[in-house]
């Protein structure tokens, strides 16, 4: 994986945690849906990792 793209998960994974944080006092909902989003957006960029091994 490129430097590139790893600075592009962990930025992206930073926002959408502390977007996720600050919702959790106006609306839980929105909070969750932040929470698995990050979780996807986390989980998507060790997979593009593993892929970018293999090749």
């Amino acid at each position: 994986m490129s430097k590139g793209l790893s600075l592009w998960f962990a930025v992206s994974s930073i926002i959408l945690m502390t977007a996720a944080s600050i919702s959790i006092s106006h609306n839980i909902l929105v909070a969750i849906g932040l929470g698995i989003l990050t979780v996807f957006n986390i989980g998507w960029g060790f997979i593009i990792k593993a892929r970018s091994r293999r090749s």
